[in-house]
């Protein structure tokens, strides 16, 4: 009798267990969730945080184009690399280059 009463008791603390790791995993990964990319109202916003704009992340040269002619320059200021962002403010890249309210 002593033995099932062991059994019964292992098994219902490893019940008990598995429901508290399965409840602390559902409420860490509720807490733990990315917030929405912010969406900004016009470029002075966007530049008052990143003043050089916000960028794909694969975008590394400024792509420029005067009179028919495309240049590449150096990013400047402080580019925010980021795709969520940038999707978020897509609407805010004139030329479609990629950098959203670059700095030419």
């Amino acid at each position: 009798m002593n033995l099932t009463r062991t059994r019964l008791v292992r098994s219902l603390g490893i019940a008990a267990a598995t429901t508290a790791l399965a409840a602390s995993v559902v409420v860490g990964g509720a807490s733990t969730a990315q917030a929405a990319p912010t969406v900004y109202k016009n470029c002075t916003a966007v530049q008052k945080v990143y003043s050089g704009g916000i960028a794909k992340k694969s975008v590394t040269k400024n792509k420029v184009t005067s009179k028919g002619k495309t240049t590449y320059r150096a990013l400047k200021g402080t580019v925010k690399k980021d795709d969520a962002l940038y999707n978020a403010n897509k609407k805010m890249d004139a030329d479609a280059d990629g950098i959203a309210c670059e700095k030419s």
